[in-house]
């Protein structure tokens, strides 16, 4: 099922005709997703009854094929081959309920009549994959080296056409748009509707449709180009023997005649003649890989073409419906609309699904078709249901044409050991795999969620992202949020990930060991201790401390050493939450702390205005991580918040500190109640004093207000500070202001909208409304001296709601509310 297959529909029978199937070799060329040539393929085979089935299919699978018809198994689903020895190498066969080959394989399980496939085997193909991965890397590594030669003098031009291994542009590419445009449409989509889908198995032979369009497929196939280095042409070659050896095989085993269900582009090379030597002579000496193959859920949104598959559709929750409604399809189809329209609140009600199946019929009328179709059915929606807009036709779009439709595997197909214990846990966990993409909250107080949150994290580990941790709605450890969407390529991750062990425990332990061995940079092993937390590995935990803290012994970049702190705190916090022994780990935080705040102070020093704003980062990042870890004590590293704070002192009195720096620890001093207002508005004044250079005073400022740290409020409720801003602000030289103008703009916009308009108000009152920065008095600066009573009691009715207390006649105040 390679991309040139995908248009393919088309069909002939073998040599000795039609007309007597008994005995005989009936080609039935479909396109291998369509529900017409599926219709036509049951409808051909209940005329011909074949005595065995040959699909289009890698053979490894024919022990694949009773599963079939296990009662849990519920398509979409694909074939899935993937190399032994490097299982990431891989290839999928995707069918639906309406694939003709899908289809051939139930009818000759009901019937039991015997089923093969009989393309080129996987064993070759990935082989072929491989070969073709090399020859890619090749070509780009001369291609750079051109690249250099060019930048020399001494390579010469290449034309766009020259890259070895390309093919010239053919109909193999869309052999469905060729027909089409051959029979004067310019729409292959809405052609193919027309001459098949909306076409009944009932009307005259069976045979029929398969036979006319194999005529077409010859005349195309008479066009074809190609030649020597067209290697795709050459591999469809190659196939196309191997099939023809099949055939006869299972000709002269079978009497009562065999039925072929391919993609209908290789029918004509089926029907043509060939010797048997020729063919051996193609297929032979061919590479080969070990390979292994299995069944695997798949899903309607990868049949589309937008999900990247060569031979998909546009449309396969539109097909999958023609193909389940035994009658009335459009109707049901808008019945279907509707109701998705409904779940999403908007107004739709019987009369518009009436309406817009009558609008329907009467555009297909005007445009010749023999029956609405998708085209004419979106219209309807459109103008009936959706009011014209787009908007919610996309919904549709997106849930019904397309789909998220997942398929399901019972649990006896084959699998690697770790999708086995995979698929155990996620049963135990409730946790089930699906398209949609959803949110799912956990709290890890709950064993479930806890064991949840351990699988989750441990497959981001193995590199199978079905889950991505997004920002909780809770600023609590013991919450967590997860975005979950379970795509079908993510089982080719878990078999490749099946190199690191049986089971997902085993097999995440495995591969933290290995990447904290061959990590080079500090921040990245930090962030593995953590994630090895955060998935409760043990076992990994271990080694992984033991080379972060030779790593971290090592390094002597300030950068580097606090950009690894935060991701050691956050995993205390975490560990606390799960009950894991963090001993070491805290060991390990205090010891990069302590050595942060010896080399921070002299790694401030002589900055530029881009490392200055990276610094004031690392202190941002240091001071929470510090914060998190309080006043925790640990043998030999004394009270470390209380150190910090000194070296924040130290960094905002020196001049050699860039302004942001300086500005950003005088703020956190400030906030942590380490610095008093009177003080912080004194090292304000001297930095905006006029002997200091504009550019470095805006500087200080972004550094004190700015950045997020909001810095806004602090100026809307302390007169001092934004007096000193104001009256700095306004006495910047005309030909320095365009210069700090800037700084000062990305400052200010950070700010929320409310704070903005609220510190214009203060501003333009002037400093006698709004009172004198120097001027002394009682209280709090920016605020009353005294408490409001008749103002705060008029809370007390909200706050007892919040609470969930009742209020009583004679209750005037909140003494003894439920907490």
């Amino acid at each position: 099922m390679t991309g040139t297959d995908r248009a393919g529909s088309g069909g002939s029978c073998g040599p000795g005709g039609a007309g007597e199937p008994g005995g005989r070799t009936v080609l039935l060329g479909v396109r291998h997703h369509g529900p017409g040539s599926a219709r036509a393929v049951r409808a051909a085979l209940d005329a011909v009854r074949p005595g065995i089935v040959l699909v289009e299919g890698p053979p490894e699978a024919d022990a694949l094929i009773p599963l079939a018809a296990d009662e849990d198994m519920r398509p979409p689903v694909a074939l899935l081959a993937h190399a032994v020895d490097e299982p990431g190498r891989s290839a999928f066969w995707p069918l639906a309920e309406f694939s003709p080959e899908w289809v051939a394989v139930r009818w000759a399980l009901e019937h039991d009549v015997p089923a093969r496939f009989i393309d080129l085997p996987a064993t070759h193909t990935l082989a072929w994959q491989a070969a073709d991965d090399r020859a890619a890397d090749q070509v780009d590594d001369r291609a750079a080296d051109q690249v250099d030669d060019r930048a020399d003098g001494r390579a010469g031009r290449r034309e766009p056409g020259d890259r070895p291994g390309t093919a010239s542009t053919d109909v193999r590419g869309d052999p469905l748009a060729a027909l089409a445009a051959a029979a004067g449409h310019d729409d292959p989509e809405r052609w193919w509707e027309d001459v098949i889908e909306h076409r009944s198995p009932g009307e005259g032979d069976a045979l029929a449709p398969f036979t006319a369009l194999e005529e077409a497929m010859t005349a195309l196939r008479q066009t074809e180009e190609g030649g020597e280095g067209d290697t795709a042409l050459g591999r469809d070659l190659v196939r196309e023997a191997h099939m023809r050896l099949q055939v006869r095989a299972a000709r002269r085993e079978f009497a009562r005649g065999v039925a072929v269900v391919c993609g209908a582009w290789h029918v004509p090379a089926l029907r043509r003649p060939a010797t048997v030597a020729a063919d051996r002579a193609l297929v032979k000496g061919l590479p080969r890989t070990k390979v292994e193959m299995t069944w695997v859920p798949w899903t309607h949104r990868r049949l589309s073409r937008a999900g990247g598959y060569g031979a998909g559709i546009e449309s396969p929750g539109w097909y999958a419906h023609l193909f389940a409604a035994a009658d009335r399809p459009v109707e049901r189809w808008l019945t279907k609309v509707a109701g998705l329209l409904r779940d999403e609140d908007r107004i739709v009600s019987p009369a518009h699904v009436i309406e817009a199946a009558r609008l329907a019929e009467t555009l297909a009328v005007l445009r010749g078709r023999p029956l609405p179709g998708l085209g004419e059915t979106t219209d309807a929606v459109r103008a009936v249901m959706c009011d014209g807009s787009e908007v919610p036709l996309a919904l549709v779009h997106d849930r019904l044409v397309v789909g998220d439709v997942l398929g399901e595997v019972p649990p006896g197909a084959p699998a690697v050991p770790l999708q086995r214990d995979l698929t155990r846990i996620q049963r135990r966990l409730r946790l089930k795999p699906e398209p949609a993409e959803r949110e799912l909250e956990l709290d890890l107080r709950k064993e479930t969620d806890a064991g949840r949150s351990r699988l989750l994290h441990r497959l981001r580990l193995l590199g199978v992202g079905w889950g991505e941790p997004v920002a909780s709605r809770s600023t609590g450890t013991f919450r967590e949020t997860w975005r979950l969407r379970w795509e079908p390529e993510l089982s080719v991750r878990v078999a490749e990930a099946g190199v690191w062990g049986t089971t997902v425990l085993s097999a995440a332990t495995a591969r933290a060991e290995t990447d904290a061995v061959t990590e080079r940079d500090l921040a990245g092993i930090t962030a593995l201790a953590e994630r090895c937390l955060l998935a409760e590995l043990p076992d990994a935990l271990a080694p992984v401390m033991r080379i972060l803290a030779d790593r971290a012994a090592l390094d002597t970049d300030v950068g580097h050493l606090a950009q690894a702190l935060p991701a050691l705190v956050r995993s205390l916090r975490y560990g606390d939450v799960r009950g894991t022994d963090t001993g070491a780990l805290a060991e390990v935080a205090a010891g990069l702390a302590e050595r942060v705040f010896v080399g921070l102070p002299a790694a401030c020093a002589a900055l530029d205005a881009d490392a200055a704003e990276e610094m004031r980062g690392h202190v941002d990042a240091v001071h929470t991580a510090v914060g998190l870890l309080g006043d925790a004590r640990t043998p030999g590293h004394g009270d470390l918040g209380s150190r910090w704070r000194a070296v924040l002192r130290a960094l905002s009195a020196r001049d050699t500190v860039p302004g942001t720096v300086r500005g950003r620890a005088v703020r956190l001093l400030l906030d942590d109640d380490e610095l008093a207002p009177e003080e912080a508005a004194r090292l304000m004044g001297l930095v905006l004093s006029p002997g200091t250079p504009p550019a470095d005073a805006a500087a200080w400022i972004e550094g004190f207000v700015g950045g997020g740290s909001g810095g806004g409020m602090l100026l809307l409720h302390d007169d001092r500070l934004l007096g000193l801003v104001d009256a700095w602000l306004t006495g910047v030289p005309t030909e320095a202001f365009t210069d700090v103008l800037p700084l000062l703009r990305r400052t200010f916009s950070a700010f929320e909208p409310g704070v903005r308009r609220s510190l214009g108000e203060l501003v333009g009152r002037g400093p006698e409304a709004r009172g004198s920065v120097t001027g002394a008095g009682s209280g709090i600066p920016g605020f009353a001296t005294g408490l409001d009573t008749e103002r705060a009691d008029a809370v007390l009715p909200v706050v007892r709601l919040l609470l969930g207390r009742h209020p009583a006649p004679d209750d005037n105040d909140l003494v003894g509310a439920d907490t």
